[in-house]
């Protein structure tokens, strides 16, 4: 079911589990699609993006198909659209209250789709008068309840709405919580690891995908390195953590770290000054120094006792 859906849809896996008494298991033997439509029929997008005046109300369509072998009842549903922790589209569960996107979208309660047919649903996009500039995302979504044990399980399937209201796009991320853990080996001959963490916020009214740059400094800008640090999308609102790491860093001394962020608005950037000790190196040059020592004293101690 899963592969088949991740080909012909984008995949809302939100699931809402709560308590209550056994009750016959419908999801478990149907398996649907749900994307984006015309009056007529599917059409090629994954998902819907419209820029609409405040006040604007359009209609637009969803596809509903049913591959499973009986008539299903489809509940339909629209709420806010959010980013998960790994930057996967979702949409807020049906416990949870929409303020923003979610609750432009009007669309029936539930369809009735026939064994292997397909269903276009018109549904209505009705947008505030008073509707802030810029993006509010959201999800329309078809689902059948299930039982497992005494948990009833939503499990639904849908695609994004991307909803933006005409007026002044401003496009704007921070970058901040930069965190640098230094990694050294213990072999002299080879040089270490920094490790960086950051958050970045997109404090901005419409979705953007930024990218970024790591920079390590040391040795006053003599040894410089930098690596592109790959960054997904971020919702207006939204944050996410990402981590990266610059090889080559022999630690000596001041070390200067720094991601800059750019391709959102101005670029941005967030530095960080750490002290680091090449151990490794001091410890060799120290056993050479108490050896040369060593030798100095069995020299100075041969001289003085002369030829025996």
């Amino acid at each position: 079911m899963n592969r088949h859906l991740a080909r012909t849809a984008v995949v809302l896996a939100a699931v809402l589990a709560v308590p209550l008494a056994p009750i016959p298991a419908a999801a478990d033997a149907v398996t649907w699609t749900v994307q984006p439509a015309t009056d007529k029929g599917p059409d090629e997008r994954r998902w819907i993006e419209r820029t609409l005046d405040p006040g604007q109300v359009v209609t637009e369509h969803m596809a509903v198909r049913n591959l499973g072998k009986t008539p299903t009842v489809f509940a339909l549903t629209a709420a806010d659209g959010y980013l998960t922790d790994k930057g996967r589209f979702n949409m807020l569960p049906a416990d949870q209250p929409s303020k923003d996107g979610g609750t432009w979208i009007a669309v029936r309660r539930d369809v009735t789709v026939g064994p292997n047919e397909t269903l276009v649903v018109p549904f209505t996009i009705t947008v505030p008068k008073d509707a802030a500039p810029g993006d509010h995302p959201a999800g329309i979504a078809a689902s059948v309840l299930s039982s497992s044990g005494t948990v009833a399980v939503d499990s639904r399937v849908g695609f994004r709405v991307m909803m933006r209201a005409s007026g002044a796009v401003k496009p704007a991320v921070t970058a901040d919580r930069l965190t640098v853990r230094y990694e050294r080996s213990w072999n002299p001959l080879r040089s270490g690891t920094v490790h960086i963490g950051y958050s970045t916020t997109n404090t901005g009214n419409v979705h953007v995908t930024p990218h970024a740059e790591a920079e390590v400094s040391e040795l006053f800008g003599a040894n410089t390195r930098a690596r592109p640090v790959g960054s997904g999308e971020l919702l207006p609102g939204g944050s996410r953590a990402d981590t990266a790491a610059v090889g080559g860093v022999w630690a000596l001394g001041r070390v200067k770290t720094s991601v800059t962020v750019t391709d959102a608005g101005p670029p941005v950037t967030v530095a960080v000054t750490s002290w680091l000790l090449p151990w490794p190196q001091l410890v060799v040059v120290a056993a050479l120094l108490l050896l040369w020592r060593l030798h100095r004293l069995l020299l100075n101690r041969a001289r003085l006792e002369g030829p025996k």
